[in-house]
Order: structure tokens, then sequence, then C-alpha cells
């Protein structure tokens, strides 16, 4: 596996062992901004689970060269953890998509909860999946994953009803619960999905309509978390708790 001293860049494919023209964004990104210079060593991925570590050989103003090595798969860390996240407000969305990002959610849903202050609606919706996906892929970069997680479409209270009845285990995050997280058996295989509330709490119908679905509700800690930060604690927690963090 590549080591995570070393920057991580995305391209469309990583490509064998040889000569590749890293250009475009990524590219510029390299030569322009992070200023390499031949010798160093950066990693390319395709944001799906393959990598490689290549050299840089030449710089240009916008683009570098680099001698690519061996290409390597980096395996899915089991059980998968899936972020349902309901809509925060202002400049806390993006901090929220990127948190989880980096602490290692495998998939991410937006969703319009009932107490939601912020609202998607028709192009919106569209353009906030879309700047999710930036954010993403960019906190992806910067933690040094080499996988980009999905971000799922705009979901309603009831599209996470079948979310949940697919899910190997579906856990809702809610302060009046008395089961901790910790009380909780974990699947070692299979997709966990974690729900996040609103600022405003999750309303008692769409609790009810969860537990109906098979989710079950546990308290992450004695503190109250924004909903922008509780995601990313919570995967820290099952990192510990289940083999992600053993792989």
């Amino acid at each position: 596996m590549p080591t995570n001293s070393h920057p991580y860049f995305l391209v469309t494919a990583v490509p064998g062992p040889g000569p590749f023209l890293l250009d475009g964004p990524e590219g510029r990104h390299a030569a322009a901004v992070r200023r390499m210079r031949v010798g160093e060593r950066l990693v390319l991925t395709d944001g799906a689970g393959t990598t490689a570590v290549a050299s840089v050989i030449a710089v240009a103003k916008s683009e570098l060269t680099v001698e690519v090595g061996p290409v390597e798969l980096t395996a899915e860390a089991g059980p998968r953890v899936v972020i349902v996240q309901a809509l925060p407000k202002g400049d806390r969305s993006d901090l929220a998509v990127d948190l989880v990002t980096e602490a290692g959610a495998d998939g991410i849903i937006p969703w319009s909860a009932s107490r939601c202050v912020a609202r998607w609606t028709a192009d919106k919706a569209v353009k906030g999946v879309a700047k999710w996906q930036t954010v993403a892929r960019e906190a992806a970069k910067q933690s040094r994953r080499a996988r980009v997680p999905q971000v799922h479409d705009l979901h309603t209270t009831k599209d996470l009803l079948t979310v949940i009845d697919q899910a190997e285990l579906a856990l809702v995050l809610h302060e009046a619960e008395a089961t901790p997280l910790t009380g909780i058996t974990f699947p070692a295989a299979g997709d966990v999905v974690l729900i996040i509330g609103p600022e405003g709490g999750i309303a008692p119908e769409e609790l009810t309509a969860f537990r109906a679905a098979g989710a079950v509700p546990v308290r992450l800690g004695h503190e109250v978390l924004r909903t922008s930060t509780a995601g990313a604690v919570a995967l820290g927690a099952i990192g510990a708790l289940t083999g992600r963090w053993h792989g």
C-alpha cells in the first residue's frame, strides 16, 4: 500500500507502470500550487481503490511527467459505513461532508429532515449534491484516501426507509436514547447506515418510522454534538469498535 506521506492526485484511470503526463486541474495543482520538483513522489488514484506511487521526472508550468510504479488495489474496510446526513445550515454543510470523508465514510446520503433549516429544492438539490461531491473529493485527497465516498441524491424520510431495510445494520444517533453506541454488536461486513439528525433534532414521527423500518436508536456519548461533527465522532468510535481500523 502506498505510504500516506505522499500527496494524492485523482485521475480517471490509474495507468500501468511507465511514464505518465499528469495535466489538467490535478497537474496544475501539483506543478503550480504544490510546486513539486523532480525526484519527489506522489500517489495517483482513481478514487475507487486503485493507486500507484509515481516519481516526478519532469516539471512544466501546469503539468508533470511522472514515472508510475506498480498498481495496487486497496480493499474496502469492513463493514462499510454510509452516513445519512440531515442538511446542515450555512457553512456547516460543507464541514459535515469534509469531516465524515476524512473520518472514513464510504457513502454519504443527504437527507431532507422535517426540522432542517436548510432546504434543497429542484435545481438547488442538484447543485447541493454536486458541491458535496466536490468537498468529498478534496477531503479524500487531503486525508490520502484511495476511495472517494459516493454522495447520493437527496433523500426524503420515506426514501430512507428503503435504505434502512437494505442495510446490514442501521443506527440513529439520538441524545435521549439509553443504549450507547458501544453496546452495539456490529457486523463484520455489509453496510452500516448511520443517521444523523439536523440542528433541530429528529422529529418524533421520523424516529418512529425509522424504528419501524428496523433502525436502532443509540446515544453517541454524554455530550450533545453538532450535526456537522457527530458523524466524524461516530465514525471514529465505529473504527475502534470494528475491524475497520485493523485492515
